[in-house]
């Protein structure tokens, strides 16, 4: 028999995509899967022919908004608290549609932000698996809750640091619990909105990234696995746009500079002050997102769409980035050095792991970011002393196959069953 697994992934792109890696791997592995995620991923997810279930939730729009952007900076406490307000009936959505997708599986594969996975499991009797690209569910007395603070705190508020993980998802508790009771036909959550099995054990926890930029801490429980980045190629039949390639062809490589989903207060000002830097830099760029529609046309500087990281970062000299875990990861694959401008959430845990392996600068401030800073940084990024730490680092993380170790460590977490 083949085995019917459910991935539920929530959020923004970089939430998303390694999932798609994840089931490209786990059916090629002869299982049977469906993705299900934020409805606005359906053409990302079907262009690689994974079979998709919509889940209602926005999360890029309520970070789009003036309490979401606060909320993200670590700003005013009611603006968190009007953020929840406003989130708890798209989450509920979310549930609703969660338990949709969930029917007949064997197993359940779920991004944190989805909440539904443990209670799923509980109600279907069929095992969970958390994965997440940031490590922020595992206590450790290594570093502290990443997205907290930009220091280490020493290793016993390290370790209590996780706490406000769980308080975070606990303000939907609520939420959890009415669900589980009009539709699981479950009382109250023992455990709330933790990430753990109905007796309070921690669930199966997979963290796509690499021990050579994150070191696996020592006081991780053998449940907790580092696979190694789930990369993502380009979808079957993708081609470049003519452009691009007649851009790229016409000097030497340029450098990227893209935001990701983070929303900018201002795009049209970020493209002039990234396309004055860039030219302080002395070099061309590629520009994405919202300063990309924003630039002012000229031959040294090309807006870019949708173009699959994995090939285009092969393509250029460095990567200026907002410090995403995908971003992050696929510079990192490709060798490039990178530029980070972290801004809220994660993000300045990995320029921090980024400088610390020597394949960056030090981060750059987004809200005092100036094009003399940004272009300084350019140049010292494309510099040996960064440079060449970046290509061997790319070089080793090219030999891993984090997609492979995943599928196996699910296969001893869960009863995957291969087809016959």
């Amino acid at each position: 028999m083949t085995s019917r697994v459910t991935i539920l992934a929530a959020g923004t792109r970089g939430d998303v995509q390694p999932y798609v890696a994840l089931a490209l791997g786990l059916l090629d592995a002869g299982h049977d899967v469906t993705l299900a995620a934020n409805a606005e991923f359906r053409p990302l997810v079907q262009a690689y022919r994974v079979p998709f279930e919509p889940l209602r939730a926005d999360f890029l729009a309520l970070a789009d908004t003036d309490d979401g952007r606060d909320a993200l900076q670590g700003g005013r406490l009611g603006a968190a608290r009007r953020m929840r307000a406003v989130a708890a009936p798209m989450l509920r959505r979310m549930l609703d549609d969660a338990w949709r997708a969930a029917q007949d599986v064997d197993a359940i594969v779920y991004h944190p932000k989805t909440l539904a996975g443990p209670h799923l499991s509980e109600r279907l009797g069929v095992p969970a698996t958390v994965a997440v690209p940031a490590p922020v569910l595992t206590p450790t007395r290594a570093f502290p809750l990443p997205g907290l603070v930009d220091r280490d705190l020493g290793p016993w508020l390290n370790r209590a640091s996780y706490k406000l993980s769980a308080a975070a998802s606990a303000a939907f508790r609520g939420t959890v619990d009415t669900w589980r009771a009009e539709v699981l036909d479950l009382p109250r959550a023992p455990h709330g909105t933790r990430d753990v099995a109905p007796d309070g054990t921690p669930l199966p926890t997979l963290y796509p990234f690499s021990t050579a930029v994150v070191p696996r801490p020592p006081d991780w429980p053998a449940g907790t696995i580092v696979t190694g980045y789930w990369p993502l190629g380009a979808a079957p039949g993708w081609r470049p746009d003519p452009a691009l390639e007649r851009f790229l062809a016409a000097g030497p490589p340029p450098v990227y500079v893209g935001f990701g989903s983070m929303p900018l207060a201002d795009a049209g000002a970020t493209a002039v002050l990234v396309t004055r830097a860039l030219r302080l830099a002395g070099v061309r760029g590629l520009v994405a997102g919202a300063a990309g529609l924003a630039l002012e046309r000229a031959d040294d500087v090309l807006a870019v769409g949708d173009v699959p990281h994995a090939w285009l970062f092969d393509r250029v000299a460095a990567v200026v980035h907002h410090g995403g875990a995908g971003t992050t990861g696929a510079a990192l694959r490709a060798g490039r050095p990178a530029v980070v401008v972290p801004q809220a959430v994660d993000q300045p845990f990995w320029a921090r792991a980024l400088h610390a392996r020597g394949a960056a600068p030090p981060p750059l401030n987004a809200r005092h970011l100036t094009a003399e800073a940004l272009a300084g940084a350019i140049t010292r990024a494309l510099a040996d002393p960064i440079a060449a730490p970046a290509a061997a680092l790319g070089r080793f993380l090219r030999a891993e196959d984090g997609v492979a170790v995943a599928v196996a460590a699910l296969g001893g977490a869960a009863p995957l069953r291969r087809a016959a």
